[in-house]
């Protein structure tokens, strides 16, 4: 399938002002995934929408590309292996007429291979096999990264940290918080599945200059944990290492 070329700057802006889709006064970005193997697209994408992105999954390039400019995805992933168009193919098209952020799978090590998706526009690689973690916390990065001025929300399953309020929700139900819980929750949000000592926290979310001892912050997430959980002494969300500090979400350990 062959798709016009845009290389007109208005245009491109245009496009990008177009993806900065707002539902209600949440924006929900959408992930495009690119992906033939079943068992990885569906993986893929069960993941992305339990992170609360709308995600379609394409099987071929020709169907990605056809769908491209009505879903009009803030963020593509890419498989390089396909059948018939790959991956470096469907890039190319993509580049021709948008500037999205685009993550490339591939099984490939060779460097010419990765020179080649950086030269054609790729924004980074990841290698199979994977962590599908991994993937939703790249996402999240390049996402802040080009639309960081326009997101006031993060998502993390039922939990939503609004970022311009500095408010909690739990479906959709607003969550009584203090201004040094958000700030905890801030660095959570941005480190899920991340294992983050007690030190850590506090530097990120107090500063430095922080006079209280390490320990204090147990007594912050203790009250949190009470606004969030459903059992606090089964916790689901914020999760002890012990012996280290504390997992926000999922984690390989």
């Amino acid at each position: 399938m062959t798709f016009n070329k845009c290389a007109q700057s208005f245009q491109l802006c245009y496009n990008l002002y177009i993806n900065m889709m707002i539902v209600g006064d949440k924006m929900t970005y959408k992930i495009l995934i690119l992906e033939d193997e079943n068992t990885i697209r569906e993986m893929l994408m069960a993941y992305l929408t339990n992170a609360g992105f709308e995600v379609r999954g394409y099987a071929d390039g020709i169907s990605a590309l056809a769908d491209f400019d009505q879903f009009k995805p803030h963020l593509a992933i890419l498989d390089v292996m396909m059948k018939g168009i790959n991956g470096f193919d469907v890039l190319s098209e993509i580049r021709g007429k948008s500037e999205i952020p685009v993550l490339m799978l591939t099984a490939r090590t060779m460097e010419d291979d990765r020179i080649k998706g950086f030269e054609l526009g790729a924004d980074d690689y990841i290698r199979k096999p994977f962590s599908p973690k991994e993937v939703v916390s790249r996402v999240n990065v390049f996402l802040r990264r080009i639309y960081g001025n326009q997101t006031t929300t993060i998502t993390y399953r039922e939990l939503v940290l609004d970022t311009e309020k500095k408010a909690l929700y739990k479906n959709d139900q607003a969550l009584d918080i203090t201004t040094r819980e958000y700030s905890i929750l801030w660095v959570f949000f941005n480190n899920i599945g991340i294992p983050l000592t007690r030190e850590q926290i506090i530097n990120k979310a107090i500063g430095y200059d922080y006079e209280g001892y390490d320990r204090s912050i147990d007594a912050f997430i203790k009250n949190i944990r009470h606004k969030i959980e459903d059992d606090v002494k089964n916790p689901e969300y914020i999760k002890t290492k012990y012996g280290y500090g504390y997992t926000f979400g999922d984690d390989q350990n």
